[in-house]
This record gives C-alpha cells, sequence and structure tokens, in this order.
C-alpha cells in the first residue's frame, strides 16, 4: 500500500480550490462529478500526493459513520480484493468492496476507531 490522497471534507469546494492553488501553489490534478457535487484532487506538481476536497453535503447520509471533521486518508493498492483479504487474514476489521461514490473500494479502522478508505492505484 502507498498513501494515495487525504480526503478534506469542505463547505466550499471552489473556494476551497482557490486557497490550495493560487494562495499555496498546488494544482489541479484531477476532478470527477458525484451528481451534482464535484470532487477535486489538488496537490503540487510532480508529487502523487493530493487532497481530495469533497464537499460535505455529499456526505449528508455519512453510510460509514465517518467523523467528517477529521480527514480521511486513502490507500493505493494494485488489488483491493486481494489486500482485502490479506488485512482481513491478520485480524483487521474491514468493509466489503462496495463503491464510495463511483470509486471502487473498501475501508477499515485503526485500533483508535479511525476509518482509511483503500482503492486501486
Amino acid at each position: 500500500m502507498k498513501v494515495g490522497y487525504v480526503v478534506l471534507y469542505v463547505t466550499d469546494e471552489a473556494s476551497c480550490l482557490r486557497f490550495w492553488t493560487e494562495q499555496v501553489g498546488m494544482v489541479e490534478k484531477g476532478r470527477k462529478q458525484a451528481g451534482q457535487f464535484s470532487i477535486i484532487q489538488v496537490g503540487f506538481a510532480g508529487q502523487d500526493f493530493a487532497f481530495e476536497l469533497v464537499p460535505l453535503a455529499l456526505m449528508q447520509d455519512n453510510p460509514d459513520g465517518l467523523d467528517l471533521a477529521t480527514p480521511s486518508i486513502a490507500f493505493r493498492v494494485d488489488d483491493l480484493a486481494v489486500t482485502r483479504a490479506e488485512l482481513v487474514a491478520k485480524g483487521v476489521q474491514a468493509t466489503e468492496l462496495g463503491q464510495h461514490p463511483g470509486i471502487a473500494s473498501f475501508a477499515f479502522p485503526d485500533n483508535e476507531g479511525r476509518w482509511f478508505a483503500v482503492v486501486e492505484a
């Protein structure tokens, strides 16, 4: 696994995009639509790491019970099913493979209840 991105739950994705790009010097690395919402990835040019700006309004149902005040870390892996099976074999509690929002993934909590996402590279 490698760290892919950190999810920041935001109230105004356009304002956050301007902050990270115009004031901090990051670039927009990707954008996807989840219904009426835009999920935007920003990071420094030449680096794989990114922040993913996810609108809080998109998470209003919050099916996984995430603490939306805390950023979520997403790990990238080559094979979701194999990685999930390896973690479960080591005693890690993990959700079933699913689509969140439209991204194949699963999640697991650490020993203090913080949740981490795993997505395909």
